[in-house]
């Protein structure tokens, strides 16, 4: 890890609203991985946006748009996250969203091939368009007409847009995790 955890009474005063609302976002939104160390440091990619206020906040505000109320099922969603973070080699992301995968129902042979890299050959349609758009963006390149069309057949407009900027938004937090050298937690 490239940058010491941050304990609460360490915070500067412009990181104590931030880790404020990081914190009540993380308790909402991010259930059944660590998140919080031992003496309430922000783990994963909240301490890297902590370290840097002026662009951590603008990451973590995007971070709750797409967090709260989302359109697109959890599953689909989670399809989405581990294809990117498979993608980065992203530790931590695939930690915590495996975690995230099986909560919602997704099967270790489902989870074990998209981690591998790989497209699961019974994925429902929604999940499949969802794995099949995130592989084409994350692969570089214009989203191939095919693609877009049935990702807006199957979300339509709105959650093709939603489908688009979480697979964006996973891979800055996905390179932040890599480029601080985030730690998946240790067992405890």
């Amino acid at each position: 890890m490239r940058l010491p955890l941050i304990p609460p009474a360490a915070l500067t005063d412009e990181q104590k609203p931030l880790y404020a609302d990081m914190k009540s976002g993380i308790e909402k939104n991010f259930k059944g991985f660590a998140t919080v160390g031992a003496q309430g440091e922000l783990l994963g990619p909240w301490n890297p946006w902590l370290h840097a206020p002026k662009f951590g906040g603008p990451i973590w505000e995007l971070t709750k748009a797409m967090s709260e109320a989302p359109s697109l099922p959890r599953p689909v969603r989670e399809v989405a996250i581990l294809v990117t973070g498979a993608h980065f080699h992203s530790a931590y992301e695939l930690y915590a969203h495996v975690i995230a995968a099986e909560q919602r129902g997704l099967s270790d042979d489902t989870l074990a091939t998209i981690v591998a890299g790989q497209r699961p050959g019974d994925l429902p349609r929604d999940q499949a368009v969802a794995y099949d758009v995130a592989a084409a963006l994350v692969g570089g390149g214009v989203l191939p007409e095919l693609s877009y069309r049935q990702a807006v057949q199957a979300f339509g407009q709105q959650g093709t847009a939603e489908l688009i900027y979480l697979v964006g938004l996973y891979c800055m937090v996905s390179t932040t995790l890599n480029g601080f050298d985030v730690p998946v937690p240790e067992a405890g």
